[in-house]
């Protein structure tokens, strides 16, 4: 019998590696991760490359010339083009030193303090900083998630992340934002499979938009008044990234919503400075209703087919009319096309009102209050198509000032007061993306928050000022005709002496549309004639 004392622990022999096996390791490790950097960094590895090239084949004399001679081509490029001059070279090589200096400076902690980093295995995971790229405004980084997380939860901590890298705004994106260009040329074919694989989707990756220069801080001034407008583009604000935000009002309604001084004016008069070239052209007929007496829109009047300013009464029957052509349209069009093409004999009716919830909620006489709810719920839900079109503006956007606000596709939030309002104007969770409209300081007058075409990321724009004089030159320059073949006979007019309004020209050429709105409407109806 052995004893508990007589036990012995045999433990296993000690293997030891020899220092130059140790050394070897080290040196494979060190030298594979040279390697994956350097493919992964082939214009980086590249450029050192030549630069040891020239270095010993000429001297400090290789090193400097080509620097000279490159900052020159560059100065010529940034001054003949300074848009592809961001795209191709300011860009990528501001991103990578910003990459290196600033973000993965304090990444680690960022992500940690942002509650952004999980644990895994005993380990801490951290999202993955892949790529930054710059322009005159912004940061945009590329950021592969942690396993198992969402969008939602960096959208949630935006406010956090723009003051962890000492910012004021981070717009997060959950695809990656601009559209593919486009591409024209022999070469087209190639650069739309590029594109293809640069635009893919993919969901394993969020893109942090760092506003390192506020572009909105400056005024806006009024934009250009095309000729012909095109309805599927109209350019009415500044975007962070400096590019222009434009509207898609064909077949859509639009919903401005801010208190008070927050800016709605410079919205409904860029949209109208716009439309001047179709308002002199008959293209378009604006109906405008201005319950605040005409203290918005009075300046503007030769430019109004319809206006009503003072008589809930003329309010109500210009909605009437509108309805009145709508269903006429209806009648007309069924059958024919889905979308409505504007013509000088068949116009584009916008109907503006600028403050809603004196139609809707405030308006004391019942009945007519009933009346006017039911035209603008017509319209609302049936005038899109045929071209009947509302654009709105109110300071309230709760359910019973405008209970069919969810009829407005396209929607725009300026300065609110309340946090909850931002969702009520651009929907749910808006807020939670970053529209923090209840946030607006005090310079902010015009700046808003929109939603890009095809996804739910918000925008943060500012709408150009234009102010009384330019107006007034507007309303010179554009005043709407006015002629026996108007869309109906205007009656229930307030003002007692209509504005001189020269004939409506009449050319057989046919409809007054940009080439890029004749191909839209040509897909919708396959091809066949309108």
């Amino acid at each position: 019998m052995t004893s508990a004392g007589d036990l012995m622990v045999i433990r296993p022999k000690r293997f030891e590696l020899p220092l130059w096996a140790v050394l070897l390791g080290l040196v494979l490790r060190w030298s594979g991760r040279v390697v994956w950097w350097c493919l992964r960094h082939p214009v980086a590895t590249g450029s050192a490359l030549l630069a040891l090239w020239l270095y010993v084949e000429f001297g400090w004399s290789g090193l400097v010339v080509p620097l000279v001679l490159g900052s020159a081509a560059s100065a010529v490029w940034r001054w003949r083009d300074e848009s592809s001059w961001w795209t191709w070279l300011a860009g990528p090589l501001l991103g990578s030193v910003r990459r290196v200096f600033v973000y993965r400076r304090v990444w680690r902690e960022a992500m940690t303090l942002c509650r952004l980093a999980d644990t895994y295995d005993h380990r801490p995971v951290l999202p993955q900083l892949l790529r930054v790229r710059s322009d005159q405004a912004l940061d945009v980084l590329t950021v592969r998630m942690v396993r198992g997380q969402a969008p939602e939860q960096f959208q949630a901590v935006s406010a956090n992340l723009a003051y962890a890298f000492g910012r004021r705004h981070v717009r997060v994106y959950s695809e990656r934002p601009g559209d593919p260009p486009t591409r024209t040329g022999r070469a087209a074919w190639l650069l739309r499979l590029v594109d293809r694989v640069r635009y893919r989707d993919r969901p394993t990756l969020v893109y942090l938009a760092v506003v390192r220069t506020d572009a909105l801080r400056t005024m806006v001034p009024p934009f250009p008044v095309p000729v012909v407008p095109d309805f599927t583009a109209l350019p009415l604000a500044r975007r962070e990234d400096l590019r222009t935000w434009s509207l898609h009002l064909l077949a859509t309604h639009v919903l401005v919503g801010g208190a008070t001084r927050s800016g709605k004016g410079s919205v409904l008069w860029s949209l109208v400075r716009v439309l001047g070239g179709g308002i002199a052209s008959g293209l378009v007929r604006l109906w405008v209703i201005d319950p605040k007496g005409g203290m918005e829109f009075a300046l503007g009047r030769p430019m109004f087919a319809r206006f009503a300013c003072k008589s809930f009464e003329a309010m109500a029957d210009l909605l009437d009319e509108a309805v009145t052509v709508l269903r006429e349209r209806q009648t007309r069009l069924a059958g024919t096309v889905r979308v409505h093409t504007p013509t000088e004999a068949d116009p584009l009716v916008v109907v503006v009102v600028d403050e809603m919830a004196a139609l809707t909620a405030y308006l004391q006489d019942v009945e007519l209050r009933k009346r006017i709810a039911s035209s603008l719920g017509l319209l609302l839900s049936q005038g899109a198509g045929v071209g009947v079109l509302v654009v709105a503006a109110l300071q309230d956007p709760r359910k019973d000032v405008l209970p069919f606000r969810d009829l407005f596709p396209t929607r725009i939030a300026l300065g609110l007061t309340e946090a909850s309002q931002v969702d009520m104007v651009l929907g749910d969770g808006a807020r939670n993306r970053g529209a923090l409209a209840d946030q607006m300081p005090r310079w902010a007058k015009g700046v808003g928050y929109v939603i890009l075409d095809g996804t739910p990321d918000p925008m943060r724009v500012r709408f150009s000022y234009v102010s009384d004089d330019d107006i007034r030159a507007m309303a010179r320059q554009y005043p709407a005709p006015v002629d026996a073949a108007d869309i109906l006979a205007q009656v229930g007019r307030e003002t007692a002496t209509e504005p001189a309004r020269p004939p409506l020209p009449r050319t057989p050429s046919g409809p007054l549309l940009p080439e890029s709105l004749r191909n839209l409407l040509d897909r919708d109806t396959g091809g066949e004639g309108r």
